[in-house]
């Protein structure tokens, strides 16, 4: 896993946005459970931003160089596919 989650330098930001108490963001809490500790361990110079608000659809922002940023949607996904995901994200360079 740990190779998944070395970043590109072209990142300059991951934040996450879910509900702390809902079933549509149990598999993104899931996942930041197992896998933050090892992204920040490889990251440690790039913000991993956590935001838990109440009835907030999981979804994940990479911002990159030059105010580019894209945005993910993680809602009905399993822990499987949102680690995918943010494996793409974080090697695209923009």
């Amino acid at each position: 896993m740990s190779g998944k989650y070395v970043f590109t330098k072209g990142l300059k930001e991951l934040r996450f946005l879910f509900c702390q108490t809902s079933e549509h963001s149990v598999a993104t809490r899931s996942f930041l459970k197992r896998a933050y500790p090892t992204m920040k361990k490889h990251n440690p110079h790039i913000p991993i931003l956590v935001r838990e608000a109440a009835n907030t659809v999981p979804r994940v922002y990479a911002r990159y160089g030059f105010g580019k940023e894209t945005l993910e949607p993680l809602s009905g996904l399993t822990d499987t596919q949102i680690e995918e995901k943010i494996t793409k994200l974080v090697k695209q360079s923009s």
